[in-house]
């Protein structure tokens, strides 16, 4: 693996970003000796940087003894692949979304999945019935009503919802890179909350 690493490595540097888009499709196809692709090992090498944000997020809340923490998804271009189409109302997952999500409904209540969209209404309702059948439950969209100014000392959140962990194309969360390291970590990880721990309602930050 390391003599055809190398060699990888040193065409790369001799060719123009140009051409290395024009090559991905055929580069990402060769295999190493024992068998492992060029895609499934930078796959298997990537970190995602929310990822490390979501561990460094959850000791945070470890140390301050928060049970529940708030996570917003976007829905198109990070659960469901756009689809701009005004006739069909349809989820198109990305790998390994329905997966985490799955895992999360059924296995993370510390986590409160909080659906982010600017769809209209009534496409609300129909990913929201497509998303239940499939196993996944988002318990608000767009907002964050269990902390607010009146509830928590912490901020003011009038405008605009509290939330610990955004997954955004926006906000430079990569759908085809990103879900399959974050699946494994949620799988493998060993950490709980104590579910006797405090809400965040009770903070005396600014009070």
């Amino acid at each position: 693996m390391n003599d055809t690493l190398t060699k990888l490595q040193e065409h790369l540097k001799n060719i123009s970003v140009e051409e290395f888009q024009k090559e991905w499709n055929e580069i990402k196809k060769m295999k190493f000796d024992d068998g492992v692709s060029v895609n499934d090992f930078f796959k298997n090498q990537y970190n995602p940087p929310l990822l490390e944000w979501i561990e460094k997020m959850f000791e945070h809340a470890k140390q301050k003894q928060w049970y529940e923490t708030y996570w917003f998804f976007d829905l198109h271009g990070v659960i469901s692949i756009p689809d701009y189409r005004k006739i069909v109302k349809e989820i198109n997952y990305y790998p390994y979304v329905k997966e985490t999500l799955q895992f999360l409904t059924n296995n993370r209540s510390d986590i409160i999945m909080i659906l982010f969209t600017s769809s209209y209404p009534d496409e609300i309702k129909t990913y929201i019935n497509i998303l239940e059948k499939d196993g996944i439950h988002f318990k608000y969209i767009n907002e964050n009503p269990e902390i607010s100014d009146d509830k928590g000392a912490f901020g003011c959140y009038d405008r605009k919802p509290y939330y610990n962990v955004l997954l955004d194309d926006k906000a430079s969360f990569n759908p085809e890179t990103d879900w399959k390291p974050i699946y494994d970590y949620f799988v493998n990880s060993e950490y709980r909350p104590n579910p006797n721990w405090t809400l965040k309602t009770v903070e005396k930050y600014h009070k």
